[in-house]
């Protein structure tokens, strides 16, 4: 059987392990693993929105509003945009794919940073389209503006907060590099952590209607993240008119599913849960970065619901992540991103309490 070549270039994208494999291969209890790798809400789900899928699970064998229209309603009132405007998607990562496939072939190529969320790089080579990056994860103006002249990408991707490093651009920054492109280049500003920057620091929130006027422009965000819906996978892509028609073209019918669709729904009108989480999160964090100055190693100041620890030569981030994994504490290791470093969500403060504890004992 022969297969496309462009997947011989491809690696597939490693998911943070899950807690039932750690409770098969190390034999912890389910109780005692703690999951801090992949930036679920660690309250868990909204009160509100179980109600929701426990009230709709008889319907479960019918296909869901393929309109969406009462999510988009919500969408479009929270944000003050038009139904025509959104596109929903199986998490914005299923928007992203639309994207490439609407614009990307073998005679083009896609901008980015030097780290940032894989999977812009896998959907661009899918197409077989050349990946080039900036120097800096940072989002810097000139790197972005030298290598667009160089290489006149189809696509450059603005993950801001950034995944998976956590720091933030500016709304300045963002619409400093948009104006300089040209609008045969298509820009996805990714705001899947966007709630946690703008409620850090207001020159780093950026909403979708702030990006309506340009009609090169697409703004992502999810529900896996703030919302607690990461198991529901729903995710939604804003931009003018004329580009959502163009995505419609990939989007295969009932991508989301009922339960998904009704969960998103409540989920959407009920602000409250997504303000709790917030605020555990800006209470937490500081206990971690506390930790790091007390421990002596560096972190990347975070504008999303994970931190960064960057380790020098003497501290092994693989095998530090490998002996916590040992414990039951499953963190991400980034070194497959290059980096000598590792992401860890934050979690609740027993989850917290547990992750200091065992972190010190491996690092000693």
């Amino acid at each position: 059987m022969r297969y496309n070549k462009v997947l011989e270039n491809i690696k597939t994208y490693e998911a943070g392990k899950p807690i039932e494999l750690v409770v098969r291969e190390f034999g912890i209890a389910s109780e005692d693993v703690v999951k801090l790798a992949s930036n679920e809400n660690p309250i868990g789900t909204n009160p509100v929105v179980e109600k929701t899928i426990i009230a709709n699970a008889s319907k479960a064998h019918l296909y869901p509003d393929d309109s969406m229209f009462e999510l988009k309603d919500a969408l479009a009132s929270k944000y003050t945009v038009g139904e025509e405007n959104i596109i929903i998607g199986a998490g914005s990562d299923q928007v992203l794919e639309f994207i490439a496939r609407a614009v990307l072939d073998e005679n083009s190529s896609v901008l980015m940073s030097a780290v940032t969320f894989a999977m812009y790089e896998i959907y661009a080579k899918q197409m077989g389209a050349k990946i080039y990056r900036t120097a800096s994860f940072e989002h810097k103006y000139d790197e972005f503006m030298e290598a667009y002249r160089m290489y006149k990408p189809k696509i450059i991707y603005l993950c801001t907060p950034n995944n998976p490093t956590g720091d933030a651009t500016s709304k300045e920054a963002v619409l400093e590099i948009i104006n300089a492109v040209d609008e045969e280049t298509l820009i996805v500003v990714d705001g899947a952590y966007m709630e946690y920057a703008a409620a850090k620091d207001s020159k780093y929130a950026i909403a979708p209607n702030d990006l309506l006027d340009f009609p090169n422009v697409i703004y992502l965000g999810t529900f896996s993240k703030a919302y607690g819906l990461g198991g529901m996978r729903v995710g939604y892509g804003i931009a003018q008119a004329e580009m959502i028609e163009a995505l419609y073209k990939m989007r295969p019918p009932f991508n989301i599913s009922t339960l998904s669709l009704a969960a998103a729904i409540a989920a959407c009108k009920d602000n409250t849960f997504v303000e709790e989480s917030i605020a555990l999160h800006q209470e937490q964090i500081k206990r971690y970065e506390a930790f790091a100055k007390e421990n002596g190693f560096a972190y990347i100041e975070s504008y999303t619901n994970f931190i960064t620890y960057l380790f020098t030569d003497d501290m092994d981030s693989t095998k530090i992540a490998d002996a916590l994994l040992k414990r039951g504490v499953i963190i991400r290791n980034l070194a497959s991103y290059g980096m000598n470093a590792m992401r860890i969500t934050i979690g609740t403060q027993r989850q917290n309490d547990i992750f200091f504890r065992h972190f010190l004992e491996v690092i000693a």
